[in-house]
């Protein structure tokens, strides 16, 4: 990483903070790969037991897990091959009926970019909206990602085929959902609860991290410090210390974070606590 200017001093490079924020053991990167499907496992044992309730609560939580599996990939920090890459976005993605390759693209381009007009960062633009406009734009956030990676790889051709199969998947699991609706009426309801979901991202995943950005590393983005709110959403609270590093793994953040306090104390870095 460049050393990037503050009104203080660089800020440190990841050498300085210890190379070790860059391992993931072969457990973490199973563990990791994991969550997703171990929250599908759970979701089918609360179908069986016709535990509805629990419904919204587990795929909250696979939310999560498919969200920080994702960010690793795309980041390369899980020490996954070209190939293993491939794969693992199109089936992370799967799980909740998005396009891994789509957001690789946007995601990339958001980290070089931020903050850039829409045609330059769409994963961006809900930034520069209001609390309202975030929320409304829900809907369609995730579709005009999608068209703009496949705009962007227009010269890519298994890049776009990745794309197009990845589209079809949510149409192939409503059609299943309806077909099993007397009998397994689950399906559906996940793919309800997938689908409405995935409206907040433009929110949580970008209004509220960067809002009210600076022009400086320092102030594109905020931090959360906590307990339990920081460990419920797996480590991608510490936004600051993501954009800062990118290529540092999720389950090292909390620790990334430890070791920059002193550094973001004598920058003035304006913490947000949460429990």
């Amino acid at each position: 990483m460049h050393d990037l200017e503050t009104p203080q001093r660089a800020v440190p490079r990841l050498e300085e903070l210890g190379a070790d924020l860059l391992v993931t053991t072969r457990r973490q990167r199973l563990l990791t790969l994991a969550r997703p499907f171990i929250g599908l496992f759970c979701y089918a044992v609360a179908a069986y037991f016709n535990l509805w309730w629990l419904y919204p609560f587990l795929v909250f939580l696979i939310f999560v897990a498919v969200v920080t599996v994702t960010h690793d990939v795309v980041h390369r920090s899980l020490g996954l091959s070209q190939h293993q890459t491939e794969y693992a976005l199109f089936f992370m993605g799967m799980v909740l009926m998005e396009s891994g390759h789509a957001y690789r693209t946007t995601h990339v381009q958001h980290h070089k970019y931020f903050p850039s007009e829409e045609d330059q960062d769409p994963e961006g633009y809900p930034a520069h909206l209001s609390l309202l406009g975030a929320l409304f734009y829900g809907p369609v956030f995730l579709y005009r990602l999608w068209w703009w990676a496949f705009q962007r790889n227009q010269q890519r051709f298994g890049q776009r085929m990745w794309l197009i199969l990845e589209a079809l998947v949510p149409f192939v699991v409503v059609i299943v959902g309806l077909l099993l609706w007397n009998t397994l009426p689950a399906v559906l309801l996940y793919a309800f609860f997938a689908l409405v979901g995935s409206w907040v991202y433009p929110l949580l995943t970008v209004y509220l991290p960067h809002k009210d950005y600076g022009e400086t590393p320092l102030t594109q983005t905020h931090t959360l410090r906590g307990r339990i709110i920081p460990l419920l959403f797996l480590e991608l609270t510490y936004h600051l210390e993501h954009h800062l590093y990118p290529q540092v793994p999720s389950h090292n953040l909390a620790e990334l974070a430890r070791r920059l306090d002193p550094f973001f104390r004598e920058a003035g870095v304006q913490y947000w606590y949460v429990i």
